[in-house]
């Protein structure tokens, strides 16, 4: 493949948060090909919707198009779940998770199957990139391998691989992906090339190109590791200046008015990529020897924080001599983040376990969660209709949802209210975090 055009194919496997902004922004000028593995995913999509809310229907449905459209002159964006749709592509992008298993390992296995599907259907010229986040070397060492063993094609001579980082953010209106400085890879310098002019051609925030497929690797693993680090020091601090009785929040209004104080905020650290990716470039450094001692510190401090806001609970409880067991507890937010539906990997589930172990009556309610999503995912039953906030003997903010800005909570003696995202007014609660 020597030039793009608008008869370049474009081949996204795998249409989640990441996969079906980056299709639809291809679609707007090469033909593109989105496959997922899931059919109720891809039914959706056919029918013009994102439950995402990543992509608003008006955006899909100007770029979507039926089978029909291949053979076209027209670019298009047809979703699909059916491999066969893969052939003739020319270049394959794999926006696959990379999540880690029960004992925070990392794994590879979507982006290896991933490869396996690729490699029926790669062909000479081809180009094959990778925006999952790995360690580095996965690209070259454990996706490449599958890609020739399985298509009996060499790399480097028949087809070609690179690596641009992901860096979507759920949830957010104004860095979307045409918006965001894009970093890109080859495994040659003309490859290089082709693939920084490629998302050049999408991106107008523009593009950096990387000196190798490691480096860019290597950039996007530490950008959320470094985020981890940051957070579990202020969650540190929240720990510490709670035994010392000042509010963390105040603590770090005053310090942020020196001009190079990084604004982090304490929290629970959740999700699929800051609370997932520190594990992956932790086991790459054990792999070559080295124990990684801040990194995995910082993971620790953090998965800790959702006992710590349960426990903070119930001892505001029992200071105001309210009753524990069996006592109703309100949690107001399940997903990971602020108005975003995204329930992966949330660290909100550790908060309402913790509260369990008490014997507690604990209600979730997040109007952002799919219920039916949340039950199969973790077997909570959430409510789905607004509670009655004088109903419970504690209300813990966990999520700062729009919804939840202008809740009518003010402090009692029959009532604890804890705010972990700091969004209420502080005089309405007793504690945050």
């Amino acid at each position: 493949m020597q030039n793009l055009t608008n008869n370049t194919k474009i081949t996204i496997i795998g249409l989640g948060y990441v996969g079906l902004p980056l299709a639809v922004e291809f679609a707007k000028k090469y033909k593109t090909i989105g496959f997922d593995i899931s059919a109720p995913r891809i039914a959706e999509l056919k029918s013009g919707t994102d439950s995402t809310l990543e992509i608003s229907d008006e955006l899909l449905q100007s770029v979507l198009k039926d089978e029909s459209a291949i053979g076209s002159n027209d670019t298009y964006f047809i979703p699909t779940d059916n491999p066969e749709l893969l052939n003739d592509s020319d270049i394959y992008i794999v926006t696959v998770p990379t999540p880690t298993d029960k004992h925070n390992r990392p794994v590879l296995t979507p982006m290896l199957k991933a490869s396996e599907t690729i490699a029926k259907y790669l062909t000479n010229g081809n180009i094959v990139i990778y925006e999952s986040t790995v360690y580095p070397g996965v690209t070259e060492e454990e996706c490449i391998p599958v890609l020739e063993s399985k298509s009996g094609l060499k790399f480097n001579q028949d087809f070609y691989a690179g690596y641009s980082p992901e860096r979507i953010n759920p949830g957010d209106k104004e860095h979307t992906v045409s918006k965001i400085l894009k970093v890109t890879s080859g495994s040659t310098p003309e490859i290089a090339t082709l693939i920084d002019n490629l998302y050049k051609s999408i991106i107008t925030a523009g593009t950096f190109k990387a000196s190798s497929i490691k480096v860019a690797e290597a950039a996007k693993v530490i950008e959320n590791s470094q985020r981890d680090i940051n957070i579990a020091f202020v969650n540190e601090l929240s720990k510490i200046f709670n035994l010392l009785g000042i509010d963390t929040q105040d603590v770090l209004e005053a310090a942020g008015t020196k001009w190079n104080f990084l604004k982090f905020k304490p929290g629970l650290v959740g999700g699929h990529c800051i609370g997932v990716d520190p594990f992956y470039l932790a086991q790459k450094a054990q792999e070559v020897g080295y124990h990684p001692e801040i990194i995995l510190a910082g993971r620790r401090l953090n998965d800790s924080m959702g006992k710590h806001v349960a426990t903070e609970v119930i001892k505001l409880m029992m200071k105001k001599d309210l009753k524990v067991i069996d006592s109703k507890v309100l949690i107001l937010g399940f997903t990971f983040k602020e108005n975003c539906p995204d329930i992966r990997n949330t660290r909100v589930i550790d908060v309402y376990e913790e509260l369990k172990n008490f014997d507690v009556d604990v209600d979730i309610y997040d109007p952002w969660a799919s219920a039916e999503e949340v039950q199969h995912e973790y077997g909570i039953d959430i409510l789905t209709e607004k509670p009655d906030l004088t109903n419970y003997s504690a209300i813990i903010l966990t999520v700062a949802h729009k919804e939840f800005e202008n809740l009518e909570l003010s402090k009692s003696d029959s009532q604890v209210i804890y705010d972990v995202k700091a969004t209420l007014p502080k005089n309405n609660v007793d504690a945050r975090l």
